[in-house]
């Protein structure tokens, strides 16, 4: 699923969650939304996890 289609549903689920849920669920679903993709892209060979440990030495 490419990223024009994820931001929508994301976005969308959010919505759902903050009318439906409150301000916790809103949180909570943005929490494991943002783990679901780190996850995503991991699968996908595009996230290096000591990428994220590094140091900003470079840019």
């Amino acid at each position: 699923m490419s990223r024009t289609r994820t931001g929508p549903l994301g976005g969308l689920a959010l919505g759902f969650a903050a009318a439906f849920g409150g301000f916790a669920a809103f949180l909570l679903v943005g929490a494991l939304g943002t783990l679901g993709c780190l996850v995503g892209r991991r699968a996908d060979g595009a996230l290096d996890p000591a990428d994220l440990l590094r140091r900003g030495g470079r840019r």
